[in-house]
């Protein structure tokens, strides 16, 4: 039992699984063929993943982007020529569905990620 208390203890002081976020920003003008994204996970916060979407982004020659999704889990990117939609969740799954769902008819999923 002592033991056990001792190895509590010791996983509060130091925690195993750290707090980590994730983003994804696109550059989505209507009429694009594919739009152009960035996509980052594994920041200590949704701000930080976004930043870093952001800059992904936009190092791939893309000049109008803007953070579409903010997630802790999963996140999806789906994208028509002239919709957009976008998906988060405990799955990978029901982060597609929901960002198909947003689009419409003819989106498909131009990127989806979990932590």
């Amino acid at each position: 039992m002592k033991q056990c208390l001792l190895v509590f203890c010791a996983l509060l002081m130091f925690p195993v699984g750290a707090y980590a976020a994730g983003a994804i920003a696109v550059d989505d003008e209507e009429g694009e063929g594919e739009p152009g994204y960035g996509l980052y996970t594994g920041a200590n916060s949704r701000e930080e993943a976004a930043r870093e979407a952001l800059k992904q982004c936009k190092a791939s020659g893309n000049k109008n982007c803007k953070v579409v999704a903010r997630f802790d889990t999963c996140g999806a990117y789906a994208a028509s020529t002239q919709y957009y939609g976008v998906g988060w969740g405990s799955t990978e799954k029901a982060a597609t569905t929901m960002a198909k769902e947003q689009c419409g008819a003819n989106c498909r999923i131009v990127v989806s990620e979990c932590e």
